[in-house]
């Protein structure tokens, strides 16, 4: 046994939980075995789907039984995507017949779609019973085969849905009303087809405050719910794909810490040659400037005020473009609006900026005579150049996200990095360009 896993002995599911992201697989492994039974039975519960993969995985075959069929159908179809695939087989022979279907059900579907997120198990009604047989029927459902209870949906002997009531109905209706005359009918329900993605799911439990939604398939026949615990699980695994996109990588699969060593590289690794090879053409605007540089080499002391700035109004304006189409508030025939406001946000902005540069050259020059006799047109070029830089940055940054989304691809890749490493090379040839314009004659 190894060191960590001594320390862990007299530890807690609390302390082992305090330990958890500093433990390699084994290690947890070896901490969990030594847990009291209770504990233990809690704490796989609270774990992650990637921490139960690793226990099932860890612990002897023998032993792997009591586990996985601790689990819900829809948490051990996530259990399983995560577990090895020569595992896997094996894993799911451990259900008992009835599970096994509905888990291997759950895994036709995409993991990203309603249907891999919601779970089979959900209270169920015939429209023709009375409110005391729903009421004895519902008692019997929730011993076992319903994982959670929010509403009651009522099925015809197809499956169909064709209609949904709540409990307080039933209970406050009289004992012989019939639930057909209870339910909300089929057309006043909001439901989600099995293949609509998981953002969109998200989403419209956001806009509704809603607790469950049913997920039914092209022919209305209802496979099941879609809960708000499984939304608040997709929310953060979409947040955070989304910022680590920010960051100009790849979205990482598992935990930062646990997520091997090359593999990290792989995802960083990619990006970084990409922007890297975008800033080289920075460099080739600056060869093609040579000349300007070489007669005004004070040009050059404001390359990266000028580069900087159009950098970062663009990654301001791509991150608030990209959020907002993450929360449904931007669609793409929005795009004409989006040019509109940023224009005028760009020229503010980059009025802003101009102002503070033009100040700030002629307070440097009154008290330290450091642009020459020149100094008033060096001044007007500096922010000149940041309007139309900072301008065309806040344009870039907002609209490439809908050319992306356009093209089929994530928004969320219009990173602030690569907006910046986009802008820079345009920044260049604006700030030459005004210099030329304004000073061709004088320092050029």
């Amino acid at each position: 046994m190894t060191a960590a896993a001594e320390q862990i002995r007299p530890l807690s599911a609390d302390d082992l939980r305090d330990a958890w992201p500093a433990l390699a697989s084994d290690e947890r492994v070896e901490g969990f075995v030594l847990l009291d039974p209770v504990e233990a039975e809690d704490f796989f519960l609270s774990l992650s789907t990637l921490g139960q993969a690793q226990i099932i995985e860890g612990l002897p075959k023998e032993k792997r039984r009591l586990w996985v069929r601790l689990l819900a159908p829809d948490d051990m179809a996530d259990v399983l995507q995560e577990i090895d695939e020569p595992e896997r087989d094996g894993v799911l022979a451990l259900l008992d017949e009835p599970t096994r279907r509905e888990v291997s059900a759950l895994l036709a579907y995409a993991e990203d779609d309603a249907g891999g997120l919601m779970s089979p198990r959900f209270a169920r009604l015939r429209p023709n019973m009375t409110t005391d047989e729903a009421i004895r029927y519902l008692r019997r459902q929730s011993r076992g085969t319903v994982e959670t209870i929010y509403y009651v949906y009522v099925l015809d002997h197809d499956q169909h849905l064709l209609g949904a009531v709540s409990f307080r109905e039933l209970f406050q209706a009289p004992s012989d009303a019939i639930v057909r005359d209870l339910m909300r009918p089929r057309e006043k329900l909001l439901t989600v087809p099995e293949d609509m993605d998981q953002e969109q799911v998200a989403r419209l439990f956001a806009q509704h405050d809603l607790l469950a939604l049913p997920v039914v398939d092209a022919d209305d026949r209802m496979k099941g719910i879609v809960t708000i615990d499984d939304i608040v699980d997709v929310v953060q695994e979409e947040a955070t794909e989304d910022v680590q996109k920010y960051g100009g990588m790849e979205a990482l699969d598992t935990p930062y810490l646990q997520t091997p060593f090359f593999s990290m590289i792989e995802k960083r690794a990619g990006w970084l040659s990409i922007l890297f090879i975008g800033e080289m053409f920075t460099a080739s605007a600056m060869g093609h400037f040579e000349h300007e540089i070489a007669r005004a080499v004070v040009l050059a002391l404001f390359v990266p005020l000028i580069i900087s700035s159009g950098g970062n109004s663009g990654s301001q304006a791509s991150t608030l473009v990209i959020r907002a189409m993450a929360l449904g508030e931007v669609k793409l025939r929005d795009w004409w609006r989006i040019i509109q406001h940023e224009l005028a946000a760009g020229l503010v902005l980059g009025l802003i900026l101009g102002t503070i540069g033009f100040l700030r050259i002629l307070a440097w020059e009154g008290l330290f005579n450091t642009y020459g006799e020149h100094y008033m047109l060096i001044a007007f070029t500096v922010a000149l150049s940041l309007v139309g830089v900072v301008t065309w940055g806040t344009l870039s940054g907002s609209m490439l996200p809908f050319i992306l989304r356009k093209l089929g691809f994530d928004p969320a890749s219009a990173s602030a990095p690569f907006v910046a490493t986009l802008v820079d090379v345009s920044g260049l040839i604006i700030y030459f360009s005004v210099a030329d314009l304004l000073l061709s004659g004088t320092l050029l």
